[in-house]
């Protein structure tokens, strides 16, 4: 396996990471558990939108210009 492939394995699952933890918080939101778990998912949500902008450009990486 090449180096570049287990990268975007490893960042796949930061963005799955990321989005089940954005989804878990704002399910504690909806159940009143105060604003935190509001802040907490929008901040997992920005985090997951910039690994999937990452991941987006990982398909010009090893290619010859």
């Amino acid at each position: 396996m090449r180096l570049i492939t287990a990268h975007r394995i490893l960042i796949s699952a930061g963005i799955a990471f990321f989005l089940f933890y954005a989804v878990f918080q704002l399910r504690l939101y909806a159940r009143g558990a105060g604003t935190a778990p509001l802040v907490q998912a929008a901040v997992a949500a920005a985090v997951a939108v910039g690994f999937v902008v990452y991941y987006r450009t990982l398909k010009r990486w090893g290619r010859r210009p």
